[in-house]
């Protein structure tokens, strides 16, 4: 893709993102209480008017609007509630949020500053994915999930993250650019992988497959190490080693100044988190499909949900990884993308929390896969009913309004949304791990094949 071409890509990025802000920023103001929080009205026109943020939303609640830095001198309560600067994101993200608060004085000036400090990351993916997939890259950049969720939570830096992870395993950097050595990309691409995990976690599950990629010796198995091959054997074991060690010493060192220095208010996000009930604001298929038993004082149903939930998403992902491999088998290649989706896949459906910005996390795939286009629609119509429904229904629900699904049309896109959704993820999942990647065609020089009669190339 041209310099022209990128510039024109990004730009349109920058638009779509705009209109993610202006959709946010209609919950705001035009005036404001003692707190800074936008009146008049505040609770009816964020679920009314279909403008819920959490970020303008957790302006209270969480210190924010203190501008006390995170995760130092807070905890948390024995009902479970986040004080003294403790939110519950991991560090990266706390430090995000407390950035864009620096200079706020009310939830519409937060909204903003979160904006300002998220849209150039934003802007990164979309140059990315364009550099990576030319113009498949529109998909992010006109993505109805941008205009609805670009600043519903803090998410575009860990979607940059993952993104960049993979285009530095596929382009590396410098002047060398992809003929760097398979090793060194991987171990770069796996440090990214692991800011992301400081950020939002879920890029971490993808250094599982990456490892997998180095463990089998790249594309076709022809970029294994010249000691490894020499030995004859056909696993870069070591290399693999240092792939997942990568990612863990970059977890460790962004988080362990935060455990020494503040080490209640750092494990108080984690307890948040693993405290969390399945409930309304979860919006998961457990919440949904065992109405009415999974209540908030259902201890037995919430007990089974925190064992239940965990070990079938781990099972999602043994068998995505296992689907892998006999790909790898039959192509030679061991295909980590598609294996990345597949994981987010099962995560997405599985997971006992399901936001619904996390559909911003997949999105990259949808352009780093060669999918067809149908499968993409699909997604994007049953994301905007649930967008839109889950909103609707809690508005009429609040003001005491018949809300079952004879009622009207938000209970009803709601649960077309909710199952929709599913069933498109689970075939997603498969879908992803049968497609191609947009990158396949572009071995990186160290594993292509010399032509027919050319000289060996030195460098092996």
């Amino acid at each position: 893709m041209t310099r022209y071409a990128l510039a024109f890509l990004v730009l349109i990025s920058g638009v779509t993102l705009f209109l993610g802000y202006a959709n946010k920023a209609r919950c705001t103001g035009p005036e404001f209480d003692q707190f800074g929080r936008s009146q008049p009205d505040y609770k009816e026109r964020i679920d009314g008017d279909v403008c819920y943020s959490d970020i303008q939303h957790l302006w209270l609640g969480r210190d924010i609007d203190q501008h006390v830095f995170p995760y130092l001198s807070g905890g948390i309560t024995e009902d479970g509630q986040l004080v003294g600067g403790v939110v519950e994101y991991p560090v990266l993200s706390g430090l995000l949020i407390w950035a864009g608060a620096l200079f706020a004085s009310n939830d519409a000036q937060f909204l903003l500053g979160s904006a300002l400090v998220m849209a150039p990351f934003g802007l990164l993916t979309a140059w990315l994915l364009g550099q990576l997939a030319r113009w498949r890259a529109l998909v992010w950049a006109l993505g109805p999930p941008i205009v609805l969720y670009a600043f519903h939570n803090w998410d575009l830096p860990v979607v940059a993250c993952a993104v960049a992870a993979v285009y530095v395993l596929q382009r590396g950097w410098g002047r060398a650019g992809p003929d760097r050595p398979l090793i060194d990309r991987a171990v770069a691409a796996s440090v990214l992988l692991g800011l992301g995990f400081a950020f939002k976690v879920y890029p971490g599950i993808f250094v599982l497959p990456l490892m997998l990629y180095v463990l089998s010796g790249g594309y076709r198995g022809r970029e294994l190490p010249a000691d490894v091959a020499a030995r004859g054997s056909r696993w870069d074991v070591v290399g693999t080693i240092k792939v997942a060690l990568a990612a863990m010493v970059t977890v460790v060192a962004v988080n362990l100044p935060f455990a020494v220095l503040g080490y209640e208010g750092w494990l108080a996000s984690f307890e948040f988190q693993g405290n969390r009930f399945v409930d309304v604001t979860t919006n998961s298929i457990w919440y949904w499909g065992f109405r009415p038993w999974s209540n908030n004082d259902n201890a037995g149903f919430q007990g089974a949900m925190d064992v239940i939930s965990p070990a079938a998403v781990l099972l999602s992902f043994v068998l995505a990884c296992w689907l892998g491999w006999r790909r790898m088998q039959r192509d030679g290649t061991f295909p980590w993308i598609q294996v990345s989706a597949a994981m987010l896949c099962g995560f997405l459906l599985l997971h006992k929390v399901h936001s619904p910005q996390y559909a911003l996390w997949l999105l990259p795939f949808f352009v780093l896969l060669r999918i067809r286009w149908e499968w993409i629609a699909a997604y994007f119509v049953a994301d905007l009913a649930i967008g839109i429904g889950i909103f609707r229904w809690l508005y009429i629900t609040n003001q005491g309004l018949p809300s079952t699904i004879y009622d009207g049309f938000a209970p009803q896109a709601l649960m077309i949304g909710v199952w929709g959704r599913a069933a498109l993820l689970v075939a997603l999942f498969f879908v992803f791990l049968a497609a191609r990647s947009t990158v396949d065609h572009e071995v990186p020089p160290r594993a292509r094949r010399p032509r027919r009669g050319a000289a060996p190339s030195m460098s092996g």
